[in-house]
């Protein structure tokens, strides 16, 4: 059965999502505020990289079954992916959430599904089905756990589980959780879903799945500060921490993570934070992983620092400025603020990130910082810091790095 859905943000879980239901056989109409998002996707291409997806929105936009707007349109289905980042002492931001349920107010009608996608605080579900309930009195909202009433509308939250650069394999693949607002709800939303996800769908109620997505970000976080706090005790005792965590990954019931500059994009550097947000005193683990993790970044930036101190007018080459190795993704980048606060100290530095057509806005003004081919910037340096486990790095001449202060923060030159 085909559905009219509109989908809300264009990004990089909205666009795809979009891509694939109109490719089930939907009628998808995609609405972004940023108009260079709009026209990029009317002319069948996506506003950023993701491997196959450039493809997959020629094909929708050919077939008709997939558009852009700036405005919602009417629609079965209301699909809200927009960002939800923190503000001020880590509070949740969801402003941008808000503004999306309230574009959808005056077109709901009953019997419609409003699906929130965007990583959210537990019980943010509720709050929205409050505010549509009084903004359109008219309209029969869900309750939680209440039986379902004739000519309601229904909210479910459904959380993505996807990886930048693997995003149409994951969205189709992987498991999904579907939590519902009110009897009824995560059936119906599930009903849209089953068209593309081959993985198994489970049905929950909305809370649940709110903080399932939360948990699964701030596991990843808490493993990672593990792996962080670890090598900063390897520096203190000079052992090589590549070759411990190597070393203590061949017991049969370890699995250390791999140690890098810092946590970024927009899930684990972010989510974590409204779990801290909604229950302080129980996600003390929580928080301080958090806290470790966000103390990388200055580590390795005087570690940077005190190795361009032996030299009188220093230049820096930096390789890797993306959140995660082999992506363009500058999200919440811990390499992109080290390289603002190296910029800032007047230093001479030199970018490399084979992933990147050129400087960032912060970095693009700035006459002290270029964007070279990763060979010359090594081969021009005094110091060298290795920001992001790039897969073209590891094809570098290690004779490139002979004579060169070396500030390897992702083990690309270990072993």
């Amino acid at each position: 059965m085909s559905f009219r859905v509109c989908v809300h943000g264009l990004g990089t879980i909205g666009l795809p999502t979009a891509a694939l239901l109109a490719e089930a056989g939907h009628d998808v109409t995609g609405c972004d505020i940023a108009g260079n998002v709009v026209r990029a996707v009317n002319a069948g291409r996506a506003a950023f990289h993701e491997p196959g997806l450039d493809e997959l929105v020629a094909r929708g936009v050919a077939s008709g079954r997939l558009r852009a707007a700036a405005r919602p349109v009417p629609a079965e289905y209301h699909i809200i992916a927009v960002p939800t980042p923190f503000a001020e002492e880590h509070r949740p931001d969801l402003s941008c959430v808000e503004a999306a349920v309230d574009a959808v107010l005056p077109l709901l009608r009953a019997g419609n599904t409003l699906i929130l996608e965007s990583t959210v605080p537990v019980g943010t579900t509720e709050q929205l089905a409050a505010r549509i309930a009084a903004a359109r009195p008219d309209l029969v909202v869900p309750k939680p756990g209440a039986a379902a009433r004739p000519g309601s509308i229904h909210l479910a939250h459904c959380p993505e589980r996807v990886i930048p650069g693997r995003a149409l394999q994951e969205l189709t693949q992987n498991d999904r959780v579907v939590g519902g607002l009110g009897a009824g709800c995560a059936h119906r939303a599930a009903d849209l879903y089953c068209d593309m996800v081959r993985g198994r769908i489970a049905l929950t109620d909305c809370r649940t799945a709110e903080l399932v997505k939360l948990a699964e970000n701030a596991y990843r976080d808490v493993n990672i500060a593990f792996a962080n706090e670890l090598a900063a005790i390897c520096g203190r005792f000079g052992v090589e921490p590549w070759t411990a965590i190597a070393l203590a990954n061949r017991h049969p019931r370890v699995s250390i993570l791999a140690p890098g500059a810092g946590v970024g994009g927009h899930c684990i550097a972010v989510d974590p934070w409204f779990l801290v947000h909604g229950a302080p005193e129980e996600a003390r683990l929580i928080r301080t992983a958090r806290e470790v993790n966000g103390a990388v970044p200055p580590r390795v930036l005087r570690r940077i620092r005190d190795a361009a101190a032996r030299f009188e007018v220093p230049r820096i080459a930096c390789l890797g400025l993306a959140y995660k190795p082999d992506a363009d993704d500058l999200r919440e980048s811990p390499a992109l603020g080290i390289v603002q606060d190296l910029a800032r100290d007047g230093r001479e530095v030199t970018v490399a990130d084979p992933f990147l057509r050129g400087l960032p806005p912060p970095l693009a003004a700035l006459p002290n910082v270029v964007l070279r081919d990763a060979a010359e910037a090594v081969l021009t340096s005094d110091v060298v810091a290795v920001l992001v486990a790039h897969t073209p790095f590891r094809g570098l001449d290690p004779r490139l790095f002979e004579g060169k202060q070396v500030v390897d923060a992702v083990g690309l030159l270990a072993g």
